[in-house]
């Protein structure tokens, strides 16, 4: 008998964070996600068990009977996976400068540039960590981390990857304009096209195909599948290579973007810092 699949994890750690502080915006800070990240990810979760978890309300959230009965199970299943990977993934320090990032930043930005960064330091021993969770993190030991979100998620001492705009971009091969070309949208962020069409008065049309990160929203407009309003910092070295193409010149300030930390005080972690600030840089700016 095929095993009936389970909602994603994540959707779980909005619920119990959300539940435990009865506001989606404290599970947000708390996560350092989105407002609007944690309440689609508990919009889907309702969804997909098909019943209510939480009563919104003006003052904000109450628990329906389901999710009371929901929260104790979820928190105890995560207390379980806390516990079981605890002893996993502990390396001697020193063993490799370790890298916690954004998967959009590892394949957009750090991925292309690396080969001349390493062929500069043969001894480097370089570890990339995917992270999507704040706990990932701490989890990785990281010595650099970079992650998505405001500057007061970051902490005052994360500098900001600038210029943290959104830039439209697309296929050099696909003819049009915003007002003729599908638009590809990243849900779970404050800013996207609503924002571009409050502020320039246009495109008129709705986005009609919706992805989760900027990485796969660059994915999808390299492949020619519409224009992507996506940050600057990312789409740069797809620009500069002639992947990508600008679909408009204009830009649009972000409340978002990308904070990198230095959290060892090795002269690689500083080293590889200043050299991931120096390739932000380039990136096109505001205009």
């Amino acid at each position: 008998m095929m095993q009936k699949s389970l909602p994603p994890l994540n959707w779980f750690r909005a619920f119990e964070a959300s539940a435990r502080r009865l506001s989606f915006t404290a599970a947000a800070e708390e996560l350092n996600m989105t407002q609007s990240a944690v309440s689609q990810q508990i919009r889907a979760l309702e969804t997909r068990l098909a019943t209510p978890l939480f009563i919104r309300q003006a003052r904000g959230l109450a628990l329906t009977d389901d999710g009371r009965k929901l929260l104790p199970k979820v928190e105890s299943a995560l207390e379980t996976l806390a516990a079981a990977t605890a002893q996993f993934g502990v390396e001697t320090e020193g063993a490799h400068l370790t890298i916690a990032s954004s998967v959009s930043i590892i394949d957009w930005v750090i991925a292309p540039a690396l080969p001349t960064y390493l062929a500069e330091q043969p001894e480097l021993s370089l570890r990339l960590v995917s992270t999507i969770w704040p706990d990932d993190f701490t989890a990785a030991r990281a010595d650099v981390q970079i992650f998505f979100g405001t500057q007061k998620q970051a902490g005052k001492a994360a500098q900001p990857l600038r210029p943290s705009v959104l830039i439209p971009v697309k296929s050099p091969s696909l003819a049009g304009d915003l007002r003729t070309l599908p638009l590809i949208e990243s849900v779970g962020t404050s800013d996207g096209w609503a924002g571009w069409t409050n502020t320039f008065g246009e495109p008129t049309a709705k986005p009609t195909l919706f992805v989760d990160t900027y990485g796969a929203a660059l994915g999808m407009a390299t492949e020619g599948n519409g224009v992507a309003l996506v940050s600057a910092v990312l789409a740069a070295p797809a620009l500069a290579s002639g992947a990508l193409v600008h679909a408009d010149t204009r830009s649009l300030s972000a409340k978002e973007g990308y904070y990198l930390s230095v959290l060892s005080d090795s002269t690689a972690a500083r080293e590889f810092a200043q050299w991931m600030i120096s390739l932000t840089k380039a990136a096109p700016s505001a205009v």
